[in-house]
């Protein structure tokens, strides 16, 4: 289902066209790929996982026409979701989240070579999977529903934690193992496993279509571009939109589980927009049917409550803050 509740926030973004890049060069749709005469990993940045958050499709859209400058290992660009984001409709912009069903809840194994599951989303994620399978560093650019704080979703693991750090946008990161209902891109294969020297960022630029968004993952690209090595440095810092950033002070906020919706009568106590900080532990903040969901810890922080309740979907993720580790 697509989101239940249409925002009321401002369309200050424009979707670009990127029908210019459909060809690709990969023999894959929307998908192109750089390669240096350096060796080095294989860099991939991705864009409109959810067809309605278009900051990802500004950013690749600017490192196309900007001369990119790839000194070692190869680059992809990729536009994943693409029949969504082409029926993206700023007088309904949240119903092109997807077709049929989330792109990046169906990354595990078990739903990909499941031949009694069908979707629009799941051709395209079975399509570009084995393209997947050779990426060794992924950077998934998505915004949130709400005007929060932007977050860096970095995974479980102490290498996504450090791979934000060297980032260094934005100022928030959550250490967090995604959702109950599947599997995300960022969690695929390797990007979640301890022996993997594969890695992999999300990163929750800011609310869907707030103008901040398009500058700040095209900051976290070239950021990204930077710390991978696969751009030359000189040709990042010309980039005005690199040259004023400040790098912030990052807080880590470690996630111990989401609160899974169970009915379809879920709602929250309160009209929580993220990143609040509860005080007491076994406070109320939402009523699951005829059950009482508390906070479990003491500073609980919510992270990214939802709109879209619908059982089996995660309400809101709750964690607290940590030191980096």
């Amino acid at each position: 289902m697509p989101e239940s509740v249409i925002d009321s926030y401002p369309i200050e973004l424009e979707a670009p066209d990127i029908t210019a890049y459909a060809a690709g060069n990969t023999g894959i749709d929307y998908i192109t790929r750089f390669d240096a005469a350096e060796p080095g990993p294989h860099v991939m940045i991705t864009a409109v996982v959810h067809g309605n958050e278009i900051c990802g499709a500004i950013a690749l859209d600017w490192l196309f026409r900007n001369n990119l400058r790839l000194v070692k290992g190869s680059l992809s660009l990729g536009f994943m979701n693409v029949e969504a984001y082409h029926s993206f409709d700023p007088a309904d912009p949240t119903a092109s989240r997807f077709v049929e069903e989330d792109f990046n809840r169906l990354w595990a194994a078990e739903t990909l070579d499941d031949p009694a599951r069908d979707s629009v989303e799941l051709r395209r994620a079975r399509a570009v999977r084995p393209y997947m399978d050779g990426v060794d560093l992924l950077l998934d650019i998505h915004s949130m529903q709400h005007k929060t704080p932007p977050l860096m979703m970095a995974g479980p693991l102490p290498k996504g934690r450090k791979l934000a750090r060297d980032v260094g946008l934005p100022e928030v990161v959550v250490s967090d193992s995604g959702h109950a209902a599947g599997k995300r891109m960022r969690d695929y294969e390797g990007f979640a496993e301890t022996g993997s020297a594969k890695n992999a960022l999300l990163m929750e630029c800011g609310q869907h279509w707030e103008a901040a968004a398009g500058p700040l993952a095209i900051h976290t690209a070239l950021r990204f571009l930077l710390v991978t090595g696969a751009v030359a440095p000189d040709w990042a810092a010309a980039a005005e939109e690199l040259a004023a950033v400040t790098l912030p002070r990052q807080r880590f906020i470690e996630v111990t589980g989401p609160v899974t919706i169970e009915t379809e009568e879920f709602r929250f106590a309160e009209d929580y927009k993220g990143l609040e900080v509860i005080p007491a532990a076994g406070s109320v903040i939402a009523h699951d049917g005829g059950k009482t969901v508390t906070t479990p810890y003491d500073d609980c922080v919510l992270i990214m409550p939802s709109r879209r309740l619908n059982p089996g979907a995660s309400a809101v993720r709750l964690g607290r803050y940590v030191e980096a580790v």
